[in-house]
């Protein structure tokens, strides 16, 4: 008899403790469940190209400067304007930083609210028109910041492009100087038809040697590779907004329809709750007349 009794009571304690596990295993997956993983990937991709871009262009125009004042325009009134732009654009990066920062927080939050799966764990939710409309705005802000980034990734490219083009002119020298077929002295790069510095600054241009060593510079291979991660880094923000647009767009969608069902299911319970109260008077008429 004891024997029996202790294999019941062993039975049943691991059989409280196996529900336990499988209770606290369905609370995990509806807790994974409530996540809109689409809206966090959005959110890292996001996060990851504004950092890029922000971090590696403020270097790479920081070292733009230098290459400027110490090999093209050794006057400090050439490049005046241009060193004051920079500087500008540097303070516009700060500011950039913090708004996606804060931004793709309050995405990530609306993602969470959105979530079907969220409905579910915390019951029945009402969608108001306030709602809906701030949803809207996000979906209208989101579109007006992917055609702005669009405008930025286009800009960004053309500093790669003008390095490039610096970056190529030196090879050419380099194979021209193992060829020995043309003097390299005849091949320069001028600065000024860009327009980033004006026609009368001096030098204005390299040539030959003299643009070879430029290119063997840290800061010009520095700032060479460091805007084309920030051009790459524009270019996953971009890919971010157009992801959380469609998100955005999605979730909008469904408190639109939440809030039809919403309006149906009111309607149903008060003609319910009508039908009850027209039954309960004929009963209490028949129970009168009885």
């Amino acid at each position: 008899m004891t024997r029996l009794f202790l294999c019941d009571t062993t039975i049943s304690v691991s059989s409280a403790s196996q529900c336990g596990f499988i209770g606290c295993f369905e609370c995990c997956i509806k807790c994974l469940g409530g996540v809109p993983y689409a809206s966090l990937v959005a959110t890292i991709l996001c996060f990851s190209g504004v950092a890029l871009f922000c971090g590696c262009g403020h270097v790479a125009l920081t070292g733009t400067v230098s290459i400027l004042e110490q090999h093209f325009s050794t006057t400090a009134s050439d490049h005046a304007l241009l060193s004051e732009v920079i500087q500008l654009m540097q303070y516009v990066i700060y500011g950039i930083a913090s708004f996606f920062f804060l931004y793709g927080i309050i995405l990530l939050a609306e993602g969470f609210y959105t979530t079907s799966a969220v409905k579910e764990l915390h019951g029945e939710f009402k969608t108001t028109a306030c709602g809906r409309c701030i949803s809207g705005m996000f979906v209208f802000l989101t579109y007006v910041l992917g055609v702005a980034w669009l405008g930025v990734f286009g800009f960004s490219a053309v500093p790669v492009f003008m390095f490039y083009n610096i970056w190529s002119t030196c090879e050419v020298i380099k194979s021209l100087q193992t060829n020995m077929t043309v003097p390299g002295d005849q091949i320069c790069v001028d600065i000024r038809q860009y327009g980033i510095i004006p026609w009368n600054a001096v030098p204005g241009k390299a040539c030959g040697p003299i643009l070879e060593n430029i290119c063997n510079t840290n800061e010009f291979y520095m700032s060479y590779h460091l805007f084309i991660v920030a051009c790459a880094g524009a270019g996953a923000t971009v890919i971010a907004l157009i992801h959380f647009l469609m998100i955005l767009s999605s979730n909008w969608a469904y408190l639109k329809d939440a809030s039809k069902m919403q309006a149906y299911q009111d309607i149903k319970a008060k003609e319910e709750q009508e039908l009850q109260d027209i039954q309960s008077r004929s009963k209490e008429q028949l129970n009168s007349y009885t």
